[in-house]
C-alpha cells in the first residue's frame, strides 16, 4: 500500500509560502510557512501533521490490539504533542508525547497498560520516528 502527499514551496525560508496536499483530499493546498511553523500563525506545519498521524495511528493500533484480546472500546481519544528542538546541525523532532484516554468495558488496569504500551511501540508511525515517544494512558470507568 502506498499513500501520497505533496508540498509546493515558493520563495526563501522566512518570507516564502507553501501548500500541502494529500491524495485523499483531506488537505488540499493547505497553506504553511515559516510563520505557521515557528510563529504560531494560522495554518498547518509538518510537526502538527506528524502529531495527527501519530495520534491516529496509535489509536487504530490500540483498537486492533484490544480486539485481539477480546475488548471493544467505547472510545479512544489520543493527543500527540510533537517537540521540535534546535540541535547542533539544525532542528529535529526530539520527542512525541501521546496522551490517551479510553473507555473500555471489562478491561482491568494491567491489561490496559500492557496493550497501550504494545500499541505505542508497534504502531507504524512510532516505528518511523526516532524521537523519544512517551505515553500517558488513562482508563476511564
Amino acid at each position: 500500500m502506498k499513500k501520497h502527499a505533496s508540498a509546493h514551496w515558493q520563495g526563501n525560508l522566512k518570507q516564502g509560502k507553501g501548500t500541502i496536499s494529500t491524495e485523499s483530499g483531506a488537505l488540499s493546498d493547505s497553506p504553511y510557512g515559516f510563520n505557521t511553523r515557528f510563529e504560531d500563525k494560522p495554518g498547518t506545519n509538518p510537526e502538527e501533521l506528524i502529531g495527527a498521524a501519530h495520534a491516529g495511528c496509535f489509536s487504530m493500533a490500540f483498537s486492533m490490539l484490544l480486539g485481539e484480546e477480546g475488548f471493544t472500546p467505547d472510545s479512544i481519544d489520543t493527543k500527540a504533542t510533537v517537540t521540535l528542538d534546535k540541535v547542533d546541525d539544525g532542528f529535529a523532532v526530539t520527542a512525541v508525547q501521546l496522551v490517551m484516554r479510553a473507555k473500555i468495558p471489562g478491561i482491568d488496569q494491567a491489561a490496559f497498560d500492557a496493550i497501550a504500551n504494545k500499541a505505542k511501540i508497534g504502531c507504524p508511525v512510532s516505528k518511523l520516528l526516532k524521537a523519544d515517544i512517551s505515553l500517558e494512558a488513562t482508563l476511564d470507568s
